[in-house]
């Protein structure tokens, strides 16, 4: 497959399994929305500071997402080493201004945007950054 047709395929969807490794070395996976910027071969992905995803990325930035075809007949995984952003602290803090930004591309227009920045806080939401270093699969 040429890693052109996989990041395709990678930009069109938005769901995804997010695999991070657990301290033991065993694989912890999260089915996760994603978006992908074919442009700057980046993905992000909004995560709670808390959850076990975040805690293995903070010890261990490797990372994979694997995403599949509605049919099943093509897959991509998309491999790099995480990037965090601070948790969000303030509604109006560069976190919660980085995750409006990746919500208008994930989703669209939010109907209560004040609404959203003050959950951004409360959930201690964090943007996950994954600049793609390897592709692999079938396209």
């Amino acid at each position: 497959m040429s890693d052109d047709s996989l990041r395709k395929l990678l930009a069109a969807h938005r769901l995804g399994v997010l695999a991070t490794v657990k301290r033991d070395g065993r694989p912890q996976v999260s089915v996760v929305t994603y978006v992908y910027d074919l442009g700057s071969d980046l993905i992000r992905v909004s995560v709670r500071d808390p959850l076990a995803k975040t805690r293995n990325l903070r010890r261990d930035p490797r990372t994979t997402l694997e995403v599949t075809s509605p049919d099943g007949g093509s897959w991509v995984a998309a491999e790099g080493l995480a990037q965090l952003t601070p948790v969000a602290r303030d509604p109006h803090d560069d976190t919660v201004e980085a995750l409006v930004e990746h919500y208008r591309d994930a989703r669209g227009e939010h109907p209560d945007w004040d609404d959203f920045r003050a959950a951004m806080v409360r959930d201690e939401r964090v943007l996950l950054r994954v600049p793609v270093d390897h592709v692999y699969g079938r396209a």
